[in-house]
């Protein structure tokens, strides 16, 4: 197949505004500030390494990826006590046995601490393992950070202290607007000042 380099250009440049277009609300689905919604998730992570607790990444398939490399990068690059539930094998026992939408809400329920953050991340918004696990983090005294996509009705859009949505039907945008903004809490969290981009 031929890329015509336009169209590769195009793509990118649909990548950068949807970045741009995604928007952030809280828990009662008032809009946030998009930067004072990064800002806020710096100071929860903070203050839940600070006391003591730890930062719960989840998500199925592209998500749990997003998961894994999130947990590893907040823990050694961000010194933030960080954890991702993606063990296969605990995964395929507990989906045997339980069902998997119980994956994630029985390992919050066996492992998360009143004080831990859970950081939830469904391209859908729809996922019930996702969803459960949000419900059983709350009953156990959790904060809560949120990333979806696709529809703007999605119910995890809603369940977050904070609640980021990317308004693409597309999952490869919506998974990597995910990721940069995981990247972007963490780097800000480190300190990063954007390089300053050459003039056009």
């Amino acid at each position: 197949m031929n890329v015509k380099s336009s169209e590769l250009f195009r793509y990118f440049d649909v990548l950068r505004q949807v970045l741009a277009d995604a928007s952030a609300s809280d828990r009662n689905g008032q809009s946030l500030d998009y930067t004072k919604a990064v800002e806020s998730c710096i100071d929860m992570a903070r203050r839940t390494h600070a006391n003591g607790r730890k930062l719960i990444f989840i998500g199925n398939g592209g998500s749990a990826a997003i998961a894994s490399h999130m947990a590893t990068d907040y823990s050694k690059n961000g010194n933030l006590r960080s954890m991702a539930m993606n063990d296969g094998a605990t995964l395929t026992c507990l989906s045997n046995d339980l069902g998997y939408e119980n994956v994630f809400a029985k390992q919050i329920d066996m492992l998360a601490n009143e004080g831990d953050l859970l950081i939830a991340i469904s391209s859908s918004g729809k996922s019930p393992s996702i969803l459960r696990a949000v419900d059983k983090a709350r009953e156990r005294g959790c904060s809560v950070i949120t990333l979806s996509g696709f529809g703007d009705d999605n119910p995890l859009r809603k369940i977050g202290d904070v609640n980021f949505y990317v308004a693409s039907n597309q999952y490869g945008y919506v998974e990597i607007a995910h990721l940069t903004i995981c990247h972007a809490i963490l780097d800000f969290h480190c300190g990063l000042v954007p390089p300053t981009l050459p003039a056009a």
